[in-house]
């Protein structure tokens, strides 16, 4: 990559206290002797704190700099190995590039430099917990190595259980997204903590390669529980497409990179299992697959379909359905699907991508929050608000100016009341 944006998180709060040590180096100051004062070397406390025990594996190195800058940082283990790590954006902390082992002693030497080159060193000594006992939070991230995907994927790391708001920050901390060429974006929460999904205030760009990392394992997650595991993958962005399906004329519109390239007739959900209206992403493909509806209500068939394409968890395709094809244009009559003929079906599976929009209006039910990838089912005015920390301020809208006492529609000022004499 040639340029490679971290996102911008806050460091990890370690409990422990932070290290505070006296003999910092400073460079001599070429007026020594001569009346002039040398310069004040900086200001340095990192953490965890010398001689901490039962520090989290996530731990991470803290720096915190008064008149200068972090200019070195060494991480060893116990058996003098240097570990890998990568300091956040803001400064505030270097990461390890995996967890740290559990029961295992780490010395971390930090060196700031002072605006004039004085410089300050501190060295301090940690030692991992064991293996937590806690029960752990099952994590998923949606995001597979060595793939491609539509413009519209979003990043998305599920929980079960899901996390309660109050750990949701810390969590978050530990989500990073790297983009290259450079497109910021922001995380956001389902309410019950289910799911968070990271995604740009526009489609990414065709050939961005996204790398995700959701450094969880180890991690304490509020009182009674911890993070389960390690997830990374690096995928590219392929071609933009995009499905539009408008109940209105039972008609899905293909386009490319905004283009329409072809209608295809469509029988949607019937009045009693109607389709979900909303922005959807396509989540997964498959050549053949089994619908089985047992248990479920309006179900109890079991059938066989080919050339599937899943845009809800609660069971909402675009599939080839041949039995339907004298009423697609015409009637809803499918249990919720967008059922398309075998050929039309065939054709959509050498087009499109896992996340792909398909934007469906029009018809009698909107599409529920967290039922699927919803990330783009809201604006980003919206969307934003879902974070569980402060979104960077190029990232938020911007404010909207209070209009002008006299202002009329169109935004041009209304002429002022005159005043009369008489």
């Amino acid at each position: 990559m040639t340029s490679r944006r971290r996102l911008t998180l806050l460091a990890v709060t370690i409990a422990a206290a932070p290290l505070i040590l006296g003999g910092c180096t400073a460079d001599r100051d070429a007026g020594a002797g001569s009346g002039k004062a040398r310069p004040a070397p900086p200001e340095l406390i990192v953490t965890p704190g010398d001689k901490t025990r039962e520090v989290p594996v996530s731990a991470e190195v803290g720096t915190s700099v008064k008149g200068g800058r972090i200019t070195a940082v060494r991480l060893t283990d116990d058996k003098g190995t240097p570990v890998k790590a990568e300091p956040r954006e803001d400064g505030s902390a270097w990461v390890p590039n995996a967890p740290l082992q559990p029961k295992r002693t780490y010395t971390a030497e930090v060196t700031a430099t002072g605006d004039h080159g004085a410089t300050t060193t501190r060295t301090t000594t940690f030692t991992t917990m064991a293996k937590s006992s806690k029960p752990e939070i099952t994590s998923t991230l949606y995001f597979v190595g060595n793939r491609t995907y539509g413009t519209a994927m979003p990043v998305t790391v599920a929980f079960d259980p899901g996390i309660p708001k109050e750990a949701r920050a810390d969590v978050q901390r530990r989500l990073f997204v790297k983009t290259s060429p450079p497109q910021p974006g922001a995380w956001s929460w389902l309410d019950d903590g289910s799911q968070v999904y990271y995604r740009a205030p526009d489609f990414w760009k065709p050939g961005t390669t996204i790398s995700v990392r959701a450094g969880l394992q180890g991690l304490p997650i509020g009182k009674d529980r911890v993070g389960d595991a390690e997830h990374k993958a690096t995928s590219t962005i392929g071609k933009q497409v995009s499905l539009e399906i408008d109940n209105a004329t039972k008609q899905m519109t293909v386009l490319r990179d905004g283009k329409q390239v072809r209608r295809i007739p469509v029988s949607l959900g019937k009045s009693s299992t109607p389709s979900s209206s909303g922005k959807m992403v396509i989540m997964e493909k498959h050549e053949r697959t089994t619908f089985d509806t047992r248990g479920e209500p309006n179900g109890g068939y079991v059938v066989d379909v080919d050339d599937a394409q899943r845009l809800t968890w609660g069971g909402e395709f675009i599939h080839s359905a041949p039995w339907s094809e004298g009423d697609q244009g015409y009637t809803n009559v499918s249990h919720g699907c967008a059922n398309v003929s075998a050929t039309a079906a065939d054709w959509l599976m050498g087009v499109t991508q896992v996340g792909d929009l398909v934007t469906v209006k029009g018809t009698e039910v909107p599409l529920q929050a967290g039922n699927g990838w919803t990330a783009w089912n809201v604006s980003w005015d919206e969307y934003i608000k879902g974070s569980a920390l402060p979104v960077p301020s190029g990232l938020r809208p911007a404010p909207v100016a209070p209009a002008h006492p006299g202002a009329v529609a169109g935004g041009s000022p209304a002429p002022a009341p005159s005043v009369s004499g008489r």
